[in-house]
């Protein structure tokens, strides 16, 4: 979440009268992530979240999104729900971009996952993945491996100022991937960006998954490997087995691994390391000036990278096969 897109208040209060959700009464900017324009709404009938959608969001994946978070709720799957407009559309338009109003979810994100997070995490993302199969859209991800390339053609030539080798190393990387990426492991839908500021907990308890703008349909143990790289790593970058124990394991007992899957894991995590180290280069040197928006560092998925690689069996995840095999 962020904040590239100023909304005037009389602007907005007009926006909201196509809506069935009570006066504005105050509004503010979140300015945690990279992605969308987002505020904090409370209305008269409470309190909503609204999404500006920009960058890397097409209109015209809009009613996947919206129609997929619909789709998890009804099997069970905690996640916002859009809010229909009076014309009964789920976004319409404002400050020049599509916009959506969706229902504000109850907890908060950990900033220090521990164990019992990442094991919450797992089954959900396991029941997420099982409650999208018969989900009917599809949408591909831009941002699998076909998509790596371009990215690095927009940051490549500047990486060497964010560190000193790190365009070879990114190339190298991205060639060894383009050769050996899987083409025949089970796929479905995923949430893409399952990092802990889109999961939300009441206490202990996982309350919701939010933020949906990447979710597409991939290879399902793609997703788990993201979350390998955004939940089981310490401040100092050291991998945590402990949590990616707990992780792959309450995962596999909702939904078990395949052999295959277990296979390419390490394979998956590496090509997740570099998916979010080269969108976070693009961004890192793309901010729009005046953006409410803090870039995130891209060195840290090089630290996650170079753990990644030396990775050779799930076991290095300190996972037995028995834990998560079907």
């Amino acid at each position: 979440m962020a904040v590239y897109t100023d909304v005037a208040a009389e602007e907005l209060a007009e926006f909201l009268r196509g809506y069935d959700i009570g006066d504005l009464l105050s509004y503010k900017g979140i300015a945690e992530g990279v992605e969308n324009s987002n505020f904090l709404l409370h209305t008269s009938c409470g309190s909503f979240i609204l999404t500006l959608y920009e960058k890397r969001v097409a209109e015209d994946d809009l009613p996947y999104f919206l129609s997929l978070m619909a789709h998890l709720a009804e099997r069970g799957v905690s996640c916002p729900q859009p809010a229909r407009n009076r014309n009964g559309e789920v976004f319409s338009r404002l400050a020049g971009r599509p916009a959506a109003v969706i229902n504000f979810l109850e907890g908060m994100w950990p900033r220090r996952p521990n164990v019992g997070h990442c094991g919450a995490v797992g089954e959900a993302l396991a029941k997420m993945h099982l409650a999208g199969l018969d989900f009917p859209m599809f949408r591909q991800n831009p941002l699998s491996v076909a998509g790596w390339r371009p990215l690095f053609d927009l940051a490549g030539s500047r990486a060497d100022s964010v560190q000193a080798g790190l365009r070879d190393f990114v190339e190298r990387e991205l060639g060894y991937l383009e050769a050996n990426w899987p083409a025949d492991l089970p796929v479905g839908v995923i949430h893409a960006d399952l990092f802990p500021d889109n999961v939300f907990f009441l206490g202990d308890r996982l309350s919701g998954l939010i933020d949906f703008p990447f979710s597409c349909n991939d290879i399902l143990a793609y997703d788990v490997a993201i979350c390998l790289n955004a939940w089981c790593f310490e401040p100092d970058h050291s991998f945590n087995a402990t949590k990616a124990r707990a992780l792959l394991n309450a995962y596999g007992r909702a939904r078990p691994l395949s052999e295959g899957e277990q296979a390419a894991l390490p394979l998956l995590a590496r090509g997740a390391a570099l998916r979010f180290l080269l969108t976070r280069l693009v961004d890192f040197f793309n901010v729009p000036p005046g953006a409410l928006v803090k870039p995130k560092d891209p060195l840290e998925y090089v630290r996650k990278l170079r753990f990644q690689q030396s990775v050779k069996t799930l076991s290095d995840y300190g996972v037995t096969q028995a834990g998560c095999v079907a």
